[in-house]
């Protein structure tokens, strides 16, 4: 019964989430935004990097780096999903306080609202991809895909990346209307230390320990490995990753995903009695 009533949770959030995400235009523009909006995204990295190799895109390090910009998108909008649906329910619908007593798990709830952020964020991203293979030249070969691979790690690092969202979202209960500056914060520092755009192995040894310390970067080498194993292949010592094997690299994946979901499901708890001992949950900054 009280799975029922949670998958029932979920589903009418996720609902409620699409609602608000395209309520505010007609379906078709809403889906030339969201084809036009990750492109281009990516294309700024893009010209940055046509302008540093005077045009070199026929290289496996393009690759490399345009399905790791790409996958990012994951990491950036899980996030701020996961988080937006407290400051969104807190501070512009003043409706947290009603949904938080509702008979209802407050969890499911939250993961539902972000569901929706990580259906569209999945077509940005094979769109993205789609584009780089058939403009760009990257080197995505469908018959070489090691598709379980691939099916496991999206969805082990999407699991550990909701995780880490509910952390910020516990966060978001303490804080005024800095929600947004936080996720980007921890954002970015995945996307300097987690081999999004380039190999740890360039970064100095203090920063490669904390970046193995990491799911992001696990979940950066083991999408790639699944997705262009020929790219992988042929940068062979680069990623700093490379001694682990495919069933190493997606056990670290999962015991970081484990411990994350200790850590995160202890802050968000604090977090909630903070929240609750202090008359929180429903205030608003309103400025």
């Amino acid at each position: 019964m009280a799975v029922r009533s949670d998958l029932r949770t979920f589903k009418n959030a996720a609902w409620l989430g699409w609602q608000m995400e395209a309520n505010w235009t007609d379906p078709f523009l809403f889906v030339i935004y969201s084809i036009i909006k990750p492109i281009a995204g990516t294309l700024i990295l893009v010209f940055m990097y046509l302008v540093i190799t005077s045009g070199a895109t026929n290289t496996l390090f393009f690759s490399y780096m345009y399905v790791g910009n790409a996958f990012y998108m994951y990491v950036a909008d899980v996030l701020f999903g996961v988080t937006w649906v407290i400051h969104d329910d807190r501070e512009h619908y003043m409706t947290l306080k009603q949904v938080y007593i509702a008979p209802i798990s407050f969890y499911m709830y939250i993961f539902g609202r972000a569901a929706i952020r990580i259906a569209i964020t999945s077509m940005g991203v094979f769109l993205t991809l789609l584009f780089g293979v058939l403009v760009l030249g990257v080197d995505i070969n469908l018959a070489a895909v090691d598709w379980p691979l691939l099916a496991l790690a999206l969805v082990l690092g999407l699991a550990c990346l909701c995780i880490m969202g509910l952390a910020l979202g516990g966060i978001s209960f303490l804080t005024a209307k800095h929600g947004q500056g936080i996720n980007e914060g921890v954002a970015g520092v995945f996307y300097v230390l987690a081999g999004v755009i380039f190999p740890i192995t360039i970064l100095p040894g203090w920063a490669q320990t904390v970046s193995r310390l990491l799911p992001v970067t696990y979940w950066m080498e083991a999408v790639r490995r699944g997705l262009e194993p020929a790219v992988m292949a042929g940068l062979p010592g680069s990623t700093g990753l490379q001694s682990l094997s495919n069933l190493q690299l997606m056990l670290a994946l999962l015991v970081s995903t484990v411990a994350f979901l200790f850590i995160s499901l202890g802050i968000f708890k604090y977090a909630d009695k903070v929240a609750r001992r202090k008359g929180k949950i429903d205030w608003t900054t309103t400025y």
